[in-house]
């Protein structure tokens, strides 16, 4: 009985790879769509990985990576023993938890806001004029702020002057630094971050609403008890991609905002890394930084992943 059971299982098993292979070979063509997808993966997201050895040499640039001496852990504990590492470890959740906090929820609520919108047209050109500033890169946008929050000459700081209040130096004050960047962060990327949940808004069963509105539920109640939980699950899912960029604070942005007088909460560890790995060709010791940033951020990945699939609702994986 045990030996037919067991080649009962291996014919199913056989009969199951067969099904596979056949249906790879009946979509070959489809497949080969995704070969431009792969490779590109392949080249600049996986043939990298060769050079994290760096992280545990001594590299050198003329001795190459495999010609460089070997060192473990020296410049992992340099990073840990460093005096200005952990501020800047500190500035980078900050300034994380203050985009998670005040921005992941900014295009949640602006989609819902469209979603009330009944006349098309205007719909149309608010979503237009939403997404314009993701297509402009920080080095553009950084000047536009520049412009705009100048403590002499800028228009925000013009209508500050006008209701009574000395001007701001936003870009300047310590006290004022941060709240730029998730303001400036926020009106650059709310609308580009509508388009999935807009996306998830159209596939709600129109029926639903329909029930409510013959049960007698307002907009507010429809929003409350229908489109909310139906969109849920693509929340829990953005929101755990959002977790594992917990490290990431904005290199772009914060590169071309940030100066001398505000390094002390605006320095973070992709600007850390860029000073001191580029300008100073520190290479092994901020490879050993980004590694550090790399392993935390899949942990927060798994760790938000759980947490979700706690909360009853359906992860990653």
């Amino acid at each position: 009985m045990e030996r037919a059971a067991v080649e009962y299982r291996e014919k199913g098993n056989e009969d199951v790879k067969n099904s596979i292979w056949k249906e790879y070979r009946k979509n070959k063509f489809l497949l080969c769509l995704i070969l431009p997808g792969v490779i590109w993966y392949l080249i600049f997201y996986y043939a990298p990985l060769y050079g994290i050895q760096i992280a545990f040499k001594d590299y050198k640039i003329m001795d190459g990576i495999l010609g460089s001496n070997w060192v473990g852990l020296k410049h992992f504990i340099r990073m840990f023993t460093a005096s200005d590492f952990l501020d800047i470890i500190k500035n980078t959740l900050i300034i994380s938890f203050y985009h998670i906090i005040f921005g992941f929820p900014a295009p949640i609520i602006l989609a819902l806001l469209f979603n009330e919108v009944r006349l098309q047209t205007f719909k149309r050109i608010a979503q237009s004029i939403s997404y314009v500033p993701h297509f402009f890169s920080w080095v553009i946008l950084g000047g536009i702020m520049a412009t705009l929050l100048s403590p002499t000459t800028g228009v925000v700081n013009e209508i500050i002057k006008m209701i009574g209040f000395d001007p701001i130096y936003f870009l300047g004050d310590k006290q004022f630094f941060r709240f730029t960047l998730v303001m400036s962060g926020i009106w650059k990327e709310i609308g580009w971050g509508t388009i999935i949940y807009l996306a998830a808004l159209s596939s709600i069963d129109s029926h639903l609403y329909e029930a409510a509105v013959v049960d007698g539920a307002n907009r507010w109640k429809q929003t409350l008890h229908i489109t909310i939980p139906s969109i849920m699950p693509v929340i829990a899912i953005m929101f755990i991609l959002r977790i594992g960029n917990l490290m990431d604070a904005g290199f772009d942005q914060v590169l071309n905002l940030y100066n001398a007088a505000v390094y002390e909460v605006g320095d973070i560890i992709d600007t850390y890394v860029y000073r001191v790995g580029v300008t100073q060709m520190q290479y092994s010791f901020t490879t050993a930084v980004g590694l550090f940033k790399n392993v935390v951020g899949f942990a927060m990945i798994l760790m938000a992943n759980y947490s979700i699939k706690k909360s009853g609702q359906e992860g990653l994986f």
